[in-house]
């Protein structure tokens, strides 16, 4: 199929790139033209603005940071709403309830269908295939793009026929990821500072009971390596916590050890972390604690 794609940063790129390995046409726009290069040279196309974007694809997909990123290029004055070709609309950003009812209202009465298709597995997922795809919305729009979207990941889970149900679900997943890794952080730092190779400590809960996201991939990948470059920035993680414990409180679901790994990650924003890597909370961690953890990598 022909699809436009807006948005080819950490997540987008590779996930544009899935769509081209796996067969299908794409215009593709992003304000930087290094991002756009490396689908430019495998012959996907180059549209002006958002609006030319949606002038030429009936299906767009989005991959934005952002909600005020996501606002603009959306009701901007060259923003997708403008557009004249533009019937389906797949929103692959965790976004929150509410702003996908907000965009699904202001679309429909432009006749553009939103489908909600947030992923999880951060850039290395997305690089690698191995994302797991959330959808919700029309479900005949859903089997539309299911043969794209399936590329992204091995797991596909439909989480309801309504846009923002799939928000829901990825805020779970969100939440209970950072909480993971506010508390694989403190962990491994009380343990190294205790004598324990971080190594061992690894395999032993990576064997175990303990293990979670962070321990499988985040700890070995971009923290005992000492790189903290798994790929997302700490203000987009904060923006999802955020979300999560919104979405709890507007349920009247008690957020408590939620709320406590909020703070730990407000602590490090506050400090100038916002732009870091979101693994880098190890290091905020470790200041306060007065170690840090060897580079084992």
């Amino acid at each position: 199929m022909e699809a436009g794609y807006l948005g080819v940063g950490n997540m987008g790129q590779p996930m544009a790139q899935k769509l081209l390995d796996g067969g299908h046409g794409l215009t593709v726009f992003d304000i930087s033209e290094a991002a756009m290069e490396p689908l430019l040279l495998r012959q996907a196309k180059r549209a002006a603005s958002p609006k030319d974007l949606a002038d030429r694809c009936e299906i767009v997909f989005v991959s934005l940071p952002t909600l005020a990123a996501f606002r603009t290029v959306a009701f901007g004055p060259e923003g997708l709403a403008n557009g004249k070709t533009m019937k389906l609309l797949v929103n692959t950003c965790t976004v929150g309830v509410p702003f996908v009812k907000e965009i699904e209202q202001a679309m429909a009465a432009q006749g553009v269908t939103v489908v909600d298709c947030p992923i999880s597995g951060g850039p290395p997922g997305a690089r690698a295939g191995t994302l797991s795809v959330m959808v919700s919305g029309d479900p005949a729009a859903v089997e539309r793009i299911r043969p794209m979207i399936s590329l992204w990941g091995r797991t596909l889970n439909v989480a309801g026929d309504k846009p923002g149900a799939a928000q829901v679900l990825k805020l779970t997943n969100n939440i209970l990821s950072a909480v993971a890794l506010a508390a694989t952080t403190e962990a491994f730092v009380m343990g190294a500072k205790g004598g324990l190779d971080p190594e061992v400590m690894l395999a032993a809960i990576n064997a175990g009971s303990g293990r979670n996201s962070a321990t499988e991939a985040k700890f070995p990948a971009a923290v005992l390596t000492r790189s903290f470059d798994y790929g997302a920035e700490m203000h987009i993680l904060m923006k999802d916590i955020d979300l999560a414990i919104a979405q709890g409180e507007e349920l009247g679901v008690p957020m408590w050890v939620c709320e406590a790994a909020r703070l730990v990650f407000k602590h490090a924003m506050h400090k100038g972390a916002a732009k870091e890597d979101l693994t880098a909370i190890v290091k905020y961690v470790e200041r306060d604690a007065g170690f840090e953890l060897p580079k084992t990598r």
